[in-house]
C-alpha cells in the first residue's frame, strides 16, 4: 500500500507542477486540477520519464510545482497548534525542510508513471461562493481505482493546493501526528534537526 500511495502522491503533485507550462486558469479548481492532470498524462505519452533521472525529477518538482502549492499552510497545518509556538525563523525553516522531505520522498516515484494511467473526474460539490474545497478525481492504471482527492483554498492570485488525500489518507493528517510526537519529545528545533538529518539523508541516496 505504501508504494501505491507514493506513486499516486507523486503523480498528483506532478500533475499540477504541469501546469505551469500552459499558464492554466487557476481561478477555477476543477479545471485546474482537470488540465494540470491531462497534461502530465500527455507529456508522459510524449517521452517517458526515466526512473533513474533523478536530477531532471528534483529540477521539475522543484521548479514547477510551488506556483500552485502553498507550502506555508501545508506546513503550519501539519504542525497544528505547535506553529504557533514557533519563531519565525523556526517556522521558515520548518517550511523550507518539510518541502524539501516531500520533494526528496516522492520524486522517485514519479519516474513510475506510465502512458497508460488514467484519470477521471466525478462530480464535486462547489459552490462559486466556497473558498475551501475539495476535488476529486480517480486514477486508474491496470484497472485499478485509487481516489485521489486535492484540498485547494481560494487566494487573491487563484486557487492553491495545499492537502491530498490519497487512498483515505491526508497528507497533512499523517504528518501532524508525526511531528507531533517528535515535538512533545524533543521540542521544535528536535523536529528540524530530523527533518534535515532525513533530507540529508534522501539527498545521499540519490547522488
Amino acid at each position: 500500500m505504501k508504494t501505491r500511495f507514493l506513486l499516486y502522491f507523486c503523480a498528483a503533485l506532478f500533475a499540477l507542477q504541469g501546469a505551469a507550462y500552459a499558464q492554466v486558469d487557476s481561478s477555477d479548481p476543477q479545471i485546474l486540477i482537470r488540465t494540470a492532470t491531462q497534461q502530465i498524462l500527455d507529456e508522459v505519452r510524449t517521452r517517458a520519464i526515466d526512473p533513474n533521472d533523478i536530477r531532471r525529477i528534483m529540477d521539475i518538482v522543484d521548479r514547477d510545482i510551488l506556483p500552485y502549492t502553498d507550502f506555508r499552510r501545508t506546513t503550519s497545518l501539519a504542525m497544528g497548534r505547535h506553529w504557533q509556538s514557533a519563531t519565525p525563523a523556526q517556522q521558515r525553516q520548518l517550511i523550507e525542510q518539510f518541502k524539501l522531505l516531500l520533494i526528496h520522498t516522492y520524486s522517485g516515484a514519479i519516474g513510475q508513471l506510465r502512458a497508460d494511467q488514467q484519470i477521471k473526474y466525478p462530480p464535486s460539490r462547489i459552490d462559486p461562493a466556497d473558498s475551501d474545497v475539495v476535488v476529486r478525481t480517480v486514477a486508474i492504471r491496470g484497472g485499478e481505482p485509487v481516489e485521489i482527492d486535492y484540498r485547494l483554498y481560494k487566494t487573491s492570485q487563484g486557487w492553491r493546493l495545499y492537502d491530498i488525500n490519497v487512498l483515505g489518507v491526508w497528507l497533512v493528517q499523517t504528518y501532524r501526528q508525526q511531528f507531533g510526537d517528535e515535538i512533545r519529545q524533543n521540542g521544535i528545533d528536535g523536529l528540524i534537526r530530523l527533518l534535515i538529518e532525513r533530507n540529508q539523508h534522501l539527498a545521499s541516496d540519490k547522488q
